[in-house]
């Protein structure tokens, strides 16, 4: 694990899902990968919008907030360009944030049986 500027993943974890409710991300859940022995992160957050424009906004204001909270900056983010599913990836920590159509097809909350769910009460 790396970790840059003194922050834990912990912390990092607690700060996106602030960003994240900050602009009225939907059904958020933090998935716990650390027991997954073939998982490339640690924990995924997973949210959806209601439309282009609001997963948009949810992303932006999740980097945005964790970037001026705890000086972190995602190591890549894709998706912003058709706004369907954007990934902001901290190499610990990867954001999912869906329109609900996607976020329904994909189902990665049921790829691991074995990780721990939480969903996220709305702040």
């Amino acid at each position: 694990m790396i970790e840059k500027k003194g922050n834990t993943t912990e912390e990092l974890v607690d700060t996106l899902i602030e960003g994240l409710q900050k602009n009225k991300a939907i059904d958020i859940v933090k998935i716990d990968l650390r027991n997954i022995e073939s998982s490339v992160c640690k924990y995924f957050l997973i949210c959806h919008g209601t439309s282009t424009t609001h997963v948009n906004g949810i992303a932006a204001s999740a980097e945005e907030y964790v970037r001026k909270t705890i000086n972190e900056k995602p190591w890549r983010f894709e998706g912003h360009q058709n706004s369907q599913w954007i990934l902001l990836d901290y190499s610990d920590v990867v954001v999912h944030v869906f329109q609900k159509e996607y976020r329904d097809f994909y189902r990665l909350e049921n790829l691991w049986a074995d990780a721990t769910v939480t969903k996220i009460q709305n702040a």
